[in-house]
């Protein structure tokens, strides 16, 4: 029977590979950590890279996969297509099937059309097949399915494949079906647009070669195998429908939309444009937020934002006037959860996410759009056709209005054009003056490890697996010196005061990896020499360098040589890394299970946690969660480690951190709770590659020490164990013994000895301001002589002996009410600097004399500037003997300014 779901078609093309002897790996994370010239994995074979370049072997040669894909960025940007297009989307689904140098294009071909003839029951006079231009191999293998004139011959813009500019690439042969009548089938309308019946299902990547730089192709270690069959399209072809938003991928969400909005089936239709917007924009958002993306203004958390904002302004449009996403993401979750189980995982988190980022764009949006419009408005009427880069860009900075947005209204109303090479160069302005930075790239000087570790395996010295790595064992290892790298270079020796990069056969030093930091330590020989571990790195799979300063004697490339890990900072790591874990389970348990891990820094003398949540933990928040992590602590729980296969460990409820990516066996990080009737509800279960205490009780004691923001939704605290927290708790506890002998009461009459101190300075400073106010008073009844009549207005104009200029806004206030109808300008020196308070009564701001308009006049005269209201206002400057000839100005000014 033909699978006709889109759950049902997934199964059966990962069971169809599964049977073939194909591996099913997990989809990678959205989110792109290992090429910095990607945001997003963008294609199947993304997480592949290494394996078809020869770097990284995995324990299987075939693979299959169902991978999430985001391509909003560079020449793989569909974003402007989504919604008029039937086929365009920026989040979708890559079936995959991949050889590392396995089996090659007979077998692929022949897999790709028993699959889609044999399983899916596609009929075989619609298929159409194109090779690259001159590969008559694959053109040969086709003729054994489809006549000659179904077999097709494309250039390098259809049938040449490559990730990037650099990295794998090769000919590939597409796999075309044509869903119209029969009678007007032709192979004109393969890779036309002209032609929206023949739809392209499946490529076939003939992996062959590794794109370099300068262009040239060097040939891969294995030829292999990538293919990608886009799981929309295929879902179109076997539910026979003609846009991909017809399918059951699309149609529950789309349903969920015209139920929230009451629209009729002939409303849904002419708003089709808006409806596959929020469609496509709350499945893209959902799985980002899902694989730990949160809105931000750089990278992935800007278009994370952008997508959202885009999808919230689409559904004003069709007529939401609330936050809607978290309902359609709802649908999502309950469809492809089964298949994508971190979306169940995480639905609390993704609902959260959604709500405050919609609630926090409605809040500026309506105000965005107005100045937006007024701007288009603007240039429309001077006949300009394109919005300045800096226009759009300050849009965003200042109202949150994302580039794609300005664009869709710029087109939409005016037919007008953004120049986004200036709103890039705005940005990147505002970046360097901000002091963010850009994408880091590659580090340079790589490629001397990579060299290393080819010659080391061809040299039979290291086996393919790389360096033996075991940083759980032992704290020491005796082992083998493979390599030496001084200031950039192999050397064979390397003595006292020289940087060196020690490479040995085996290590038990940790590699700084999911925010715990890397061992320290020493390397010592038999003749005296050491190294000073001071870091540990893993510059290239399969290779771990030591790096340091040769402090004794000399060690050479060959030589038999100690590791020693510095264990007494190991053991306040160990602690620190258990108490994050502590940390997040009972943040989630506190705050909500919306919180999750966003970063994190372990190291020996504190430990650093970001999570998502959008409001500040109080001390009394804090309190509760410290409480309950200490008893945590003082409970002993035991910490269990137990590797487990990936698929496995997540069924059965551990915590995997966003982002990171996890081999088929996973080791897994439980702390337990052996109280009667919850053995089988561990405290803690986690992924995690670190370090770890054995015993909780090892931590001793846990105390916060900071909490802030970071960043939109995202809190941080840092806090410190063991050693770490009895040295803050000494240092504090010392500090209230000095407070209490310096102010000659017991500690624990220290807050109430304290309290009295501060009442009696309040009131000290009640019974000195009330002195100072009666001193200013009857220096204001003494300038009251000076006043002066300008036409038949009250003036006073004087310098005054003030204690702040609260108090000189007072004075005016004083004069206010004694005058119905005048001018007073009043000025003093604070900290060497003129500062002048103007106020004018009502009445003669109707005649033009306004407080602003004179102390600009006047702070001129002093060097400086000012502003405020018309009936009050200050100035300040940097010409203190100037001060005099400014408040003698004050005269004039207001005869000039009378009506």
């Amino acid at each position: 029977m033909r699978p006709t779901t889109s759950n049902e078609i997934r199964k059966a093309f990962l069971d169809y590979f599964n049977e073939l002897n194909h591996e099913v790996v997990p989809s990678a994370p959205l989110p792109q950590r290992d090429n910095p010239t990607l945001l997003f994995t963008n294609a199947g074979m993304n997480q592949f890279v290494d394996v078809f370049l020869g770097k990284e072997k995995r324990p299987y040669s075939r693979a299959t996969t169902a991978q999430k894909v985001m391509r909003v960025q560079g020449k793989q940007n569909d974003l402007e297509n989504v919604g008029p297009s039937a086929r365009h989307h920026t989040f979708f689904e890559m079936l995959g099937n991949f050889s590392f140098g396995d089996y090659f294009k007979r077998e692929a071909i022949d897999y790709a059309w028993t699959f889609l003839t044999g399983v899916m029951k596609l009929e075989p006079e619609r298929l159409f097949a194109t090779v690259y231009t001159d590969d008559d191999e694959a053109a040969e293998l086709w003729e054994r399915y489809l006549p000659t004139d179904r077999i097709l011959r494309f250039g390098k813009k259809d049938n040449f494949w490559a990730m990037g500019d650099v990295g794998p690439c090769g000919p590939c042969s597409e796999v075309h079906y044509y869903s119209g009548d029969m009678q007007d089938i032709t192979p004109a309308g393969v890779n036309n647009d002209d032609y929206p019946n023949y739809v392209e299902v499946w490529n076939l990547v003939f992996m062959q070669f590794d794109a370099q730089p300068d262009g040239t192709l060097i040939p891969l270690p294995r030829p292999s195998v990538d293919t990608g069959m886009g799981m929309e399209r295929l879902v179109r072809v076997i539910q026979g429908v003609e846009s991909n938003y017809d399918t059951d991928l699309f149609v529950p969400a789309m349903n969920r939309i015209q139920q929230l909005l009451g629209d009729s089936d002939a409303q849904r239709a002419e708003q089709y444009v808006g409806y596959r917007v929020i469609a496509d924009h709350g499945r893209a958002a959902t799985f980002l937020i899902a694989d730990g993306v949160q809105p931000g203004n750089t990278g992935a958390g800007y278009v994370l934002r952008m997508i959202i904002r885009r999808a919230a302004r689409f559904g004003r449009k069709v007529g939401f006037h609330a936050p809607f996403l978290g309902q359609v993401a709802e649908v999502y979750i309950e469809q492809m959860g089964e298949a994508y189980p971190e979306l169940r995982l995480r639905r609390d988190l993704i609902l959260h996410t959604l709500q405050r980022e919609e609630e926090r764009f409605n809040r500026t949006l309506d105000s965005g759009l107005l100045h937006l419009d007024q701007i288009l408005d603007d240039l429309h009427s001077r006949g300009e056709t394109v919005v300045p880069g800096d226009l759009a860009f300050n849009l965003y900075a200042t109202h949150g209005l994302p580039l794609e947005l300005t664009r869709d209204e710029a087109l939409e109303q005016h037919g007008m054009a953004v120049d986004e090479e200036g709103y890039n160069a705005a940005r990147e302005a505002h970046a360097l003056a901000s002091g963010s930075g850009a994408f880091a790239g590659y580090e340079v000087g790589q490629s001397i490890y990579g060299d290393m570790l080819l010659s080391l395996v061809s040299t039979g010295r290291l086996d393919e697996s790389g360096v033996d790595y075991d940083p759980y064992t032992g704290a020491s290892l005796q082992t083998t010196v493979l390599g030496l790298i001084s200031d950039g270079k192999r050397v064979e020796v390397v003595r006292v005061g020289q940087p060196v990069e020690i490479v040995t056969t085996a290590t038990p030093f940790y590699v700084e990896s999911g925010g715990e930091v890397s061992d320290t330590g020493r390397v010592t020989n038999t003749f005296g020499g050491e190294v000073e571990v001071r870091d540990v790195r893993r510059p290239v799979a399969g290779l771990i360098v030591h790096s340091g300063v040769v402090v004794a004697g000399e060690i050479k490339e060959g030589e038999v040589v100690t590791l020693e890990v510095d264990r007494e900072r190991r053991a306040d790591i160990r602690r620190n890394h258990t108490a994050t874990h502590l940390l997040h389970r009972e943040l989630r348990a506190h705050l909500g299970k919306h919180v999750a891990q966003a970063g994190s820094l372990v190291a020996p003398d504190r430990l650093r946690f970001d999570f998502t949540h959008d409001q500040a933990l109080g001390r009394e928040a804090l309190g509760r969660i410290e409480a309950a992590i200490n008893r945590a602590v003082l409970a002993n729980y035991p910490v269990n480690i137990a590797y487990m296969g990936q698929k496995e460990a997540i069924a059965a409820g551990a915590m995997a951190l966003f982002g990171e990516k996890y081999g088929d066996i996973v080791r897994t990080v439980t702390v337990a709770d052996p109280t009667p009737g919850k053995e089988s509800l561990p405290y803690s279960f986690e992924l995690c590659g670190g370090l770890h205490v054995g015993e909780t009780g090892e931590i001793g004691l846990f105390r916060f020490v900071t909490e802030e923001a970071v960043g939109a939704g995202v809190r941080r605290v840092e806090a410190v164990t063991g050693r770490g927290a009895y040295e803050f708790v000494t240092d504090r506890l010392n500090l209230l013994d000095r407070l209490a002998s310096k102010l000659n009461t017991p500690v624990v009459e220290l807050e109430n000895r304290l309290e009295t101190l501060l009442e009696h300075d309040r009131s000290q400073e009640r019974e000195l301001d009330a002195a100072n106010r009666r001193l200013a008073r009857g220096q204001f009844d003494v300038l009251l002589g000076g006043v002066m009549k300008v036409r038949d207005v009250t003036v006073l104009a004087a310098k005054v002996e003030a204690q702040s200029v609260e108090r000189l806004r007072e004075m005016t206030d004083w004069f206010r009410d004694r005058e119905k109808s005048g001018v007073v300008v009043l000025g003093m020196i604070s900290d060497g600097k003129p500062v002048i308070v103007a106020s004018v009564t009502d009445d003669l701001i109707a005649r033009g004399v306004k407080a602003g308009n004179i102390v600009r006049e006047v702070a001129g005269i002093v060097g400086g500037s000012g502003g405020g209201r018309p009936n009050l206002a200050q100035a300040g400057g940097h010409h203190p003997e100037k001060l005099g000839d400014a408040l003698a100005a004050v005269a004039g000014l207001v005869e000039a300014a009378l009506n």
